[in-house]
């Protein structure tokens, strides 16, 4: 992988560089830019396929607070870095948060944005909580607890028992710090739900239809809300993390929409 040094911090990425147009993949929370294997194995032969670390995940370290207006600007710092003017810009959950805030804050440089699983709106009181008791976990529980949390965490992103025993033991290496700094912009985060119907670009999402994180009719606001909404991909019986778990459902309709641009 290579590093950006973008916004007094270094950013791990890797470019499948070409001359096709330039796609930008950011992950999920708890995730890293490995979770697009399958789209870049199955785009990079037309697209320049861009995907990194952000904030406390992966190769990236985070050196304090920070919010998902940050990592936006980390993501254009990114295309900075390499000299890319425009992106397609994929984000999954949290990836989808920086996404949107991308295109609000730097229009010029978010071709369209696809969305998987993810929101403009902010979680219930509820749900807030509960994460909020997964944070403390994460940061200050014993090894049982945490194993236990990702384990019922792996539930709602993965559901599958594969993908959990690839994933969960990544999980269990991320520094206790990392992960609090990391969920602190993700508690932490501000509704936009309200701007959405500024962003002039083209939105494409795909979500699962079983996604217990984020439920199908909060995706359908948002289309309803956006200026420039070209559908929702509805992937039946998948979690939060379609792209992932169901990648010849997700492929060709992400493939198509590119296309189409």
């Amino acid at each position: 992988m290579a590093t950006a040094s973008v916004n007094g911090i270094d950013i791990r990425f890797e470019d499948s560089g070409g001359d096709g147009p330039a796609v930008l993949f950011s992950h999920g929370f708890l995730m890293d830019h490995t979770m697009f294997d399958p789209q870049v194995e199955h785009l990079a032969g037309d697209y320049r396929c861009i995907r990194w670390d952000e904030r406390g995940f992966g190769g990236t370290r985070a050196s304090g607070e920070f919010t998902y207006w940050d990592s936006a600007d980390d993501a254009v710092g990114v295309l900075d870095h390499l000299g890319v003017d425009q992106a397609v810009f994929v984000g999954m959950s949290q990836g989808g948060f920086l996404s949107l805030r991308a295109a609000l804050a730097h229009p010029d440089r978010v071709r369209a944005v696809v969305l998987i699983d993810s929101a403009a709106d902010v979680d219930d009181a509820e749900t807030l909580a509960g994460y909020q008791g997964m944070l403390h976990v994460f940061g200050h529980g014993t090894d049982d607890e945490r194993n236990e949390v990702f384990q019922m965490v792996a539930g709602l992103i993965l559901a599958d028992e594969a993908l959990d025993a690839e994933w969960i033991p990544k999980w269990r290496q991320i520094e206790p710090e990392q992960l609090t700094l990391a969920g602190g912009a993700l508690l932490g985060r501000d509704d936009i739900s309200g701007r959405i119907g500024e962003i002039g670009c083209p939105i494409l999402t795909i979500h699962g239809t079983a996604d217990q994180a984020i439920a199908m009719d909060r995706a359908e606001a948002l289309a309803a809300a956006a200026q420039d909404h070209r559908g929702i991909v509805q992937i039946e019986g998948a979690a939060h993390a379609p792209n992932l778990t169901h990648p010849d459902q997700v492929n060709p309709p992400l493939a198509e929409f590119l296309a189409s641009l």
